[in-house]
């Protein structure tokens, strides 16, 4: 599914509004040839993060059952990459790996209980405040600390854990399921002092409405300076709710499966009773995941618009020419796929997000297959903002790619969960699997067999035995170099 032209390889509010807005706080956790000199007009930055959204969810990009207008006009506008990695499938090592520049291994956020950032290492906001950007976060924060800890100056819209005592047992979803997901989670101050349960516990239908009046009332200050403006999306996380104003826009019926559908999962992946796994019932029904994707879709597609109102007051207030907008999820999500209801594995549907980045410079609707990790952002943003990278961070800039004078970035993409699954995936298109707790593998030529229907781990083909002494040659040295805490398995 390409875009088009697709590139081979490669100030005035009501007082009560301000404030409904400042209290919207949650906790849980190149040189570009038409920028002139960085240093006289450095660009703004808008960072827009979805949770839990699919590769496969942008209508440019090929999906005829989703209607996402403005995320297709970021596509035309923009460079879309098609082999973007999360590289771990859970929010909380995902998004502590962007705001660092660093493996989960290198930056302490490992993915198991307990986990702590490593000390002296420079934040992504920080990076940008020191030299005189205007930092602000909106939207749902999920890793350690604080967003003021972490180099957010200005937290209008925040959304946060906590607050436990004010869920009301019984709350359920659209089908009825118990809410599992963001059960508890409530508006609060940034210290966590004050609590405002008025303003929805938890995900609400309207709440992308909510983290996109924060933006546009942070965009609409059009200050003196430069500005980073980081959007944590909850949609389309669990638990799902149909938005007001989309019901009925889409029919279970017309929904289409996923081509890599299946009832259940084979084997034992790692997460088999998860919590994820267990939103849906067992088997997995063709009714059920239509039925999914029918309020999945709703909730990606009211997204869509909230973003389209906060790019209308970039233009508005005549900052677009000088912004870079990315688009992004923190990682996919199988709906089916697979058996599988949740993140929590390395096929493509989850290890890949989708990626957009517009901005002065970049090409307009090109379309890379250049391989880049999201922790790549946070430098790559740093170089075409002409500010250093700081010696922390461990992420490569994918600059170069973006200005057209590279049509690669990573000749491997490494994956891993827990204990659980490691993964290399080759810039051939080739990708091995390792389960090591039940000593499989799987191996798949994504060339011929891009939903990953096919292992051929067993093949008796001398090539594919060839690719995968090959791979799991570079696998086992990733894993060492990076001090692997499994190595023996």
């Amino acid at each position: 599914m390409n875009p088009p032209n697709q590139r081979s390889s490669s100030r005035d509010r009501p007082i009560a509004l301000n404030l409904a807005l400042s209290f919207l706080i949650v906790f849980q956790f190149p040189a570009l040839p038409v920028l002139g000199s960085q240093e006289e007009n450095p660009p703004n930055i808008l960072f827009l993060l979805a949770d839990d959204m699919r590769p496969d969810c942008i209508a440019a990009l090929g999906n005829e059952r989703i209607r996402t207008p403005n995320l297709d006009r970021l596509v035309a506008e923009g460079m879309t990459f098609s082999r973007a990695s999360c590289s771990y499938p859970i929010c909380v090592v995902s998004r502590s790996e962007m705001i660092t520049g660093r493996h989960g291994w290198e930056n302490g956020i490992t993915g198991y209980r307990g986990a702590k950032f490593q000390p002296d290492q420079t934040f992504w906001a920080e990076a940008l405040r020191d030299r005189g950007y205007e930092t602000w976060h909106v939207g749902k924060w999920h890793v350690s600390g604080r967003p003021s800890t972490r180099g957010y100056l200005d937290l209008a819209g925040h959304f946060a854990g906590g607050g436990g005592k004010f869920w009301k047992e019984g709350q359920v979803d659209w089908k009825g399921f118990p809410i599992t997901g963001y059960r508890g989670w409530i508006f609060q101050s940034d210290d966590g002092k004050e609590k405002y349960p008025e303003l929805g516990v938890g995900v609400t239908p309207d709440i992308s409405t909510k983290f996109a009046d924060a933006a546009i009332s942070l965009i609409e200050r059009k200050p003196d300076k430069p500005w980073f403006c980081h959007v944590n999306f909850t949609a389309p996380h669990d638990p799902l709710f149909v938005p007001p104003g989309m019901e009925g826009k889409y029919q279970t019926e017309t929904m289409e499966l996923p081509k890599d559908f299946l009832p259940v999962h084979p084997f034992d992946h790692g997460n088999f009773d998860g919590r994820d796994e267990a939103l849906l019932a067992w088997p997995r029904t063709e009714e059920a995941i239509k039925d999914l994707l029918r309020v999945y879709y709703s909730v990606i597609e009211d997204m869509d618009t909230q973003i389209g109102r906060i790019i209308e007051v970039l233009e508005t207030t005549d900052q677009r020419e000088n912004t870079i907008i990315i688009f992004a999820s923190d990682h996919g999500m199988a709906c089916g796929s697979h058996g599988l209801r949740g993140k929590q594995n390395m096929y493509e549907h989850t290890i890949n997000v989708p990626l957009i980045v517009t901005g002065p410079g970049i090409e307009n609707g090109a379309t890379t297959e250049a391989q880049i990790y999201l922790r790549d952002l946070y430098p790559t943003t740093c170089e075409l903002a002409g500010i250093p990278i700081p010696s922390s961070v461990t992420a490569e800039s994918f600059a170069p790619v973006l200005r057209g004078k590279a049509s690669s970035s990573h000749e491997d993409i490494f994956g891993y969960f827990t204990d659980r699954q490691r993964m290399v995936r080759t810039d051939d298109g080739w990708k091995l699997i390792r389960y090591p707790q039940i000593d499989h593998w799987q191996l798949f030529d994504l060339n011929s067999d891009p939903f990953e229907r096919f292992n051929l781990i067993d093949s008796p083909v001398p090539a594919h035995q060839a690719k995968f002494k090959l791979l799991r040659e570079k696998l086992d040295g990733w894993r060492r170099e990076n001090n692997d805490p499994l190595l023996d398995r």
